[in-house]
């Protein structure tokens, strides 16, 4: 059995990219009400695996996530890439007439935004969690209110489905990032599929510092998929730079490494696994 931690509860969209990466695999859900307590729990324990959201592609990057990874010690086994198929939920003796508010993560209202606006007369109200709202207007019997998350959800805690793919863009996916105690990484991925890195470094002020950088990778025919800059705290106007690579060939991707290390303070290779695949 996987003893997977995520941010949220049964039903959320972490669970669902938890069973589609372990697919057929009994899973124990651990449920945290944030994600500093999704990297304490596999610090507590080293057999527990975290599902942790990095980016939307209409949202974008959670920016502290990056932070939590890099600070935590921990390592990157895998990737997810889900689909997220937003649905209008209400207890099963409400309708349309009835309803007065609707609740949910503000991530997910934004998402849905377009339809919202198709019915004014319903109060917005942000929460934590997108199935988080489900289960509370199920357990407090909240009639009147509706609940926006996945269908998923809905089956669980009972709900009626009035309407599903509200999202206003249908390109909408989340990228999940599997993460565990580096000394538990090579049970939980394949050596022979591994085509990704996460690293972060910082630079010197020096002229020209990120584009040699670059060119080295570009030299090595390593992919860069994505870079995002954050700030240094207490070190103003420096930066730490996480990088996303792909490659074909493991041995020239540790040689661009050696080669960038010389030029970067702080490299670290937050993780190495398979390229994710997208699930709907």
């Amino acid at each position: 059995m996987k003893k997977i931690a995520i941010q949220g509860v049964p039903g959320s969209y972490h669970d669902i990219a938890a069973h589609k990466f372990f697919p057929g695999e009994e899973i124990e859900l651990i449920c945290c009400s944030t994600f500093e307590e999704v990297f304490a729990n596999i610090k507590q324990d080293s057999n527990v695996i975290g599902m942790l959201a990095i980016e939307n592609t209409i949202a974008g990057s959670l920016l502290h996530n990056y932070e939590l990874l890099r600070e935590s010690g921990m390592t990157i086994v895998g990737e997810h890439k889900l689909r997220i198929k937003h649905s209008f939920m209400c207890l099963p003796d409400d309708n349309w007439e009835t309803l007065t508010e609707v609740n949910s993560h503000p991530v997910a209202l934004a998402q849905c935004r377009e339809f919202l606006m198709q019915h004014p007369k319903l109060k917005i109200v942000e929460t934590e969690d997108t199935a988080g709202s489900a289960e509370a207007i199920k357990r407090e019997n909240l009639k009147g209110h509706a609940a926006i998350c996945s269908r998923y959800a809905a089956d669980l805690y009972g709900m009626k489905v009035l309407e599903e793919g509200i999202e206003t863009n249908k390109h909408n996916f989340t990228r999940f990032l599997v993460v565990a105690d580096p000394w538990k990484a090579d049970d939980l991925r394949e050596r022979s599929k591994v085509n990704k890195a996460n690293i972060v470094f910082s630079l010197p002020h020096n002229e020209g510092s990120l584009s040699q950088v670059l060119s080295i990778f570009s030299f090595y025919k390593i992919n860069l998929t994505k870079i995002q800059s954050l700030p240094i705290i207490g070190r103003e106007w420096e930066y730490l730079f996480y990088v996303d690579v792909i490659f074909n060939d493991y041995l020239r991707y540790k040689q661009s490494i050696d080669a960038v290390s010389p030029l970067t303070k702080e490299l670290k290779i937050l993780g190495e696994y398979a390229e994710g695949t997208s699930t709907i």
